[in-house]
């Protein structure tokens, strides 16, 4: 059953330090723990959430951590797979400043537990100490010491570690000259023995215990392709079905994409049905809006009956995962008029003072189309049961991404717990959420569990609005648990950008969306039609919006943007560091037209560099300043530029090269960067 109200308020609250306790209530041995971890990160909300990654990650850690006086402390690094019985732990290495640093990998899906223990490490002090000491007879006494701490650790281990330290206890007291004393003082075997068996009765270990969430490679990296279905038949006309989405696969599948995402698959409401461009009065051969569910059909669970049965669609499924696409489908807490739920479930719904059903509103928008849920009824329970059983419904007929609409309408409680319940039993499932909302709105859903966001790209149009708000993402604190998803347009979203600057704007926004966030999406055909004509003037509608009416898309069509959309995903495929947002750097480039950006791995192995053309209408001439240092360049001989988009290739040396680009033939390079080597024959070749 759902939380209690009480439950989630403790919850919430259980990370608040509740102040010191009284001495009386502080248990002796506790006064005697000397080292204090302060900090951990990454730690969200003092470990109210747990971080993102996904399965192969690596997990750096960092702690602060110190103690009392001169005495050496040793730190480790504490995790496990939650569920599993022991600790895995791996040493914290010192990084100065009390800054202690490890990783550990995170190999299968579900969750993982970390945090950090630490004590005074009386061994490695008295060590350091001990090579400070000059007097013949000063370093005797502390040879004797030494063996004490030695010996206490062999009564500590058993077998044959403690035969060992046993031996090290004696040679450090007796029966060798000092100088063959003191190198068995430091021999690397007996520090190894020692940190293997170190007291840790007085070690303090951090809380809370922080968790991280594993999620398939898709949470982080994927090409998203949107498509209504029933606008994929062959004919004009005639209502598309999932078998005419089949027959769609193979040009979603040439262009690249990883995710189809369908909108709502369920029968339509009839009672207030939309028109198309969202007029009132709807002819009777008007479709409606897929995002109107329910009708006499049924609701949630059922499907739009001219798009076949569950049978097709799980056809659907199977031969789009046969090349290597993932179908997600769009859940969208709403109802019609006409939805069964109405009639069962009254109790669920708001009314107004009248009597009559609230219908929803984002004024001046209407949608008399669209009932909202009443998250505030008293039958909340069952209200939260059965949407879950939604998700679960789909998941049984082999669905796993759900794009959410608008869950920011919803409660954030709710969000948790469904998330949470669906992925202890289905931890593959990923959810994308649809929020065009505030930023502390947009990440609290993130912390929650959604595993990627919609952002504000559509809206960043500027070399500073894009060089700002994607290095928030890339760096920002929301790095550890936001992942974006950049869409140029959406069935919604026709930006004045897109409107304005034609076939060359998109081609700008297509290779910024793939390059800056390793997911991205279009709305297709519309997107690789360069479909750009808006309702009216200052809207961001489309006119003739496929919301609201069947298109046939000529998706042949020779000035269709699909083989370059092709050719940016195939450079995505090819390259690690396209596959993730971590590694961002912009570049200074002395033209505010132009946009310079490069993303590497970790080790610099793979590295892309970008230089975007933003005036869709106008060349651009600049010089790139790229820091050869920070990007593993030679400063002293040229490094090649080859061009995934074209094939062309271009000597580069120094920080300063020249760029030029017109939108009319090519608005951006996508450079792969290889340094200029030489082998032992003499010969040049590139890395």
């Amino acid at each position: 059953m759902p939380p209690t109200a009480e439950r989630r308020l403790l919850t919430q609250n259980r990370h608040l330090d509740p102040g010191p306790k009284p001495l009386s209530k502080i248990r002796t041995e506790d006064g005697r723990r000397r080292a204090i971890i302060e900090a951990l990160h990454p730690c969200i909300d003092a470990g109210r959430f747990p971080i993102k990654r996904t399965v192969g990650d690596c997990v750096g850690v960092e702690a602060l951590a110190f103690g009392d006086g001169h005495e050496r402390i040793r730190v480790l690094l504490l995790y496990r797979k939650v569920g599993a019985p022991t600790w895995r732990e791996a040493p914290m290495i010192h990084a100065g400043n009390d800054r202690w640093q490890a990783s550990f990998t995170v190999p299968e899906l579900g969750q993982y537990a970390y945090t950090a223990v630490a004590w005074v490490d009386r061994f490695m002090s008295w060590r350091h100490d001990f090579n400070r000491r000059v007097d013949e007879s000063d370093r005797a006494r502390a040879l004797r010491s030494g063996a004490e701490l030695v010996a206490a650790a062999a009564a500590r281990a058993a077998g044959s570690p403690a035969r060992l330290l046993r031996r090290f206890a004696g040679g450090l007291e007796t029966g060798a000259s000092l100088e063959e004393r003191a190198a068995l003082a430091n021999d690397q075997e007996l520090e190894e023995a020692m940190q293997a068996h170190a007291d840790r009765s007085l070690a303090t270990t951090f809380a809370p215990e922080l968790r991280v969430v594993v999620e398939p490679l898709r949470a982080r990296y994927g090409a998203w392709y949107e498509m209504f279905p029933r606008s994929t038949a062959a004919q004009p006309g005639a209502h598309g079905t999932f078998a005419d989405c089949i027959a769609r696969l193979p040009y979603i599948a040439e262009m690249g994409f990883d995710i189809l995402y369908l909108p709502p698959i369920h029968p339509i409401g009839r009672v207030n049905r939309k028109g198309r461009n969202n007029t009132l009065a709807a002819r009777p051969d008007d479709p409606g809006s897929p995002w109107a569910i329910g009708a006499d059909e049924g609701g949630h669970k059922a499907i739009h009956p001219e798009l076949g049965s569950e049978e097709d669609l799980q056809a659907l499924v199977e031969a789009a995962r046969f090349r290597g696409i993932a179908v997600a489908l769009d859940i969208a807490f709403q109802c019609a008029p006409d939805h069964p739920y109405l009639a069962a479930h009254p109790e669920w719904f708001r009314r107004l003072p009248d009597g009559t059903l609230q219908y929803a509103e984002n004024p001046p928008k209407k949608y008399e189309d669209i009932y909202p849920f009443d998250f505030e009824t008293a039958d909340w329970h069952a209200l939260w049961q059965e949407l879950r059983s939604v998700f679960q419904h789909w998941i049984d007929r082999g669905v796993r991404i759900f794009r959410v609409d608008n869950p920011h309408t919803k409660p954030f409680a709710f969000w948790e717990w469904v998330i949470a319940e669906i992925k202890r039993s289905h931890p593959d499932v990923i959810f994308l959420s649809e929020a065009f909302t505030r930023p502390s709105v947009m990440h609290h859903l993130a912390k929650l569990g959604f595993s990627q966001s919609y952002t504000y790209f559509a809206w960043r149009n500027t070399k500073s609005e894009l060089e700002s708000y994607f290095t928030e993402l890339a760096d920002g604190e929301g790095r550890e648990y936001l992942h974006p998803n950049a869409w140029p347009n959406t069935p919604d979203i026709l930006t004045e950008y897109l409107q304005k600057g034609g076939r060359p704007a998109f081609m700008v926004r297509l290779v910024l969306a793939s390059t800056l966030a390793s997911s991205y999406g279009i709305y297709g055909p519309a997107f690789e039609l360069c479909e750009g004509t808006p309702r009216e003037p200052g809207s961001e509608e489309y006119l003739n919006s496929e919301k609201y009416e069947i298109k046939h898309w000529d998706i042949g069509r020779a000035d269709s943007l699909a083989p370059f959309i092709g050719r940016v995903n195939a450079i995505r495929r090819a390259n690690p560091a396209l596959q993730s947002n971590a590694g961002l750097r912009f570049h200074p480039v002395n033209h505010d037209a132009l946009l310079c950006y490069s993303k590497a791995t970790p080790a610099l192995d793979n590295i892309v560099l970008v230089v975007v053309n933003l005036d869709p209408a106008r060349p651009a001439l600049g010089w790139v300043d790229l820091p050869l240092e920070a990007l593993g360049l030679p400063a002293d001989r040229p490094y090649q530029m080859h061009d995934a988009l074209t094939g062309a290739r271009y000597s580069w040396s120094g920080r300063y090269n020249q760029v030029t680009l017109d939108p009319a033939s090519a608005p951006a390079h996508i450079f792969v960067v290889h340094r200029f080597l030489r082998n032992e024959r003499n010969f040049d070749y590139y890395l």
